[in-house]
């Protein structure tokens, strides 16, 4: 079996695959590859897989399948895994520190004081406890994330069309979700319908001054609608780890108020690419084992 890994992983996974089979990292060699890994890097689209007549099986490591053309691979017979395990606490965890660096104005205060300015009566803070939380989306992240503002204080809703009940929050619909909430956490696969649901007509249901914050997809929102209602004052604050396009480069979103950025750090943690091999090597020992079967 020839394991091609396209993206960068932790150091150890080449070698603990190799019982598989050859491990290498060349695109080059793509046409040998019957296993390709990704991150989300690598855009798996129709090209890639007809330059690979071995390929098998993709696997991508992370949370989403939106950057893999699904139906392409389904037609070639090309079975498609991920592992959303492995990723929930630390994008979890980045959400979470996104939620409480807007109200504390972490980044602001930062900079200003080490550029000798003291905005000890501008920068008035808000706490997260006794607010609401509303969560749009309920799967595994969103429910670490939930487990923290609670552990907070905070109140925690949340839309999920697919989901029936909740320990962790009030199921409730999108509009109330967003009319209610001081904060809305976005955990939503790309999709058709999930691309650009945060427009200016859902932006305009939510409360006057209260905070977004993505760590899904970029695509999920309308960055223009976004910048205006943060320049309107609508929205107090945007926090993003993620983006229409990446890197962003131009973004209407930069030149607005109120906004923190991260450069899609969501799984970038050492314990998280620690699960991802493991997570990898379980689905690859499954596929091995199929595959000898057959």
């Amino acid at each position: 079996m020839k394991i091609l890994l396209a993206d960068a992983f932790f150091p150890d996974l080449p070698a603990r695959l190799s019982r598989f089979g050859e491990v290498y990292s060349d695109m080059e060699r793509l046409s040998e590859a019957e296993v390709l890994i990704v991150r989300s890097k690598t855009k798996v689209n129709a090209a890639m897989m007809d330059s690979a007549p071995a390929l098998k099986f993709i696997i991508r490591g992370g949370v989403g399948v939106d950057t893999i053309d699904i139906d392409h691979a389904q037609a070639k017979g090309i079975k498609v895994d991920n592992t959303p395990e492995a990723s929930s606490v630390a994008v979890a965890e980045l959400a979470f520190a996104l939620l409480l660096s807007l109200p504390n104005h972490i980044c602001l205060a930062d900079s200003s004081t080490k550029e000798g300015k003291w905005l000890k009566k501008d920068l008035e803070r808000t706490e997260l406890f006794g607010k609401t939380l509303g969560l749009i989306g309920l799967g595994r992240i969103a429910r670490e994330l939930a487990s923290r503002a609670r552990a907070f204080g905070m109140r925690v809703l949340a839309y999920d069309a697919f989901v029936q009940s909740s320990d962790l929050a009030e199921l409730k619909s999108l509009e109330e979700v967003l009319a209610e909430s001081d904060y809305v956490s976005l955990h939503i696969p790309l999709t058709a319908e999930t691309r650009g649901m945060i427009d200016a007509e859902r932006i305009g249901l939510m409360k006057d001054g209260s905070r977004l914050i993505n760590t899904c997809r970029g695509e999920v929102v309308v960055e223009e609608d976004i910048a205006a209602a943060l320049a309107s004052g609508k929205l107090a604050g945007y926090a993003t780890d993620v983006y229409k396009k990446e890197p962003p480069g131009v973004s209407p979103l930069f030149s607005a108020p109120n906004l923190l950025c991260t450069p899609h750090l969501g799984a970038s943690t050492a314990e998280n690419l620690l699960r991802l091999g493991e997570a990898i090597e379980k689905r690859l020992q499954a596929y091995s084992q199929r595959e000898e079967k057959e």
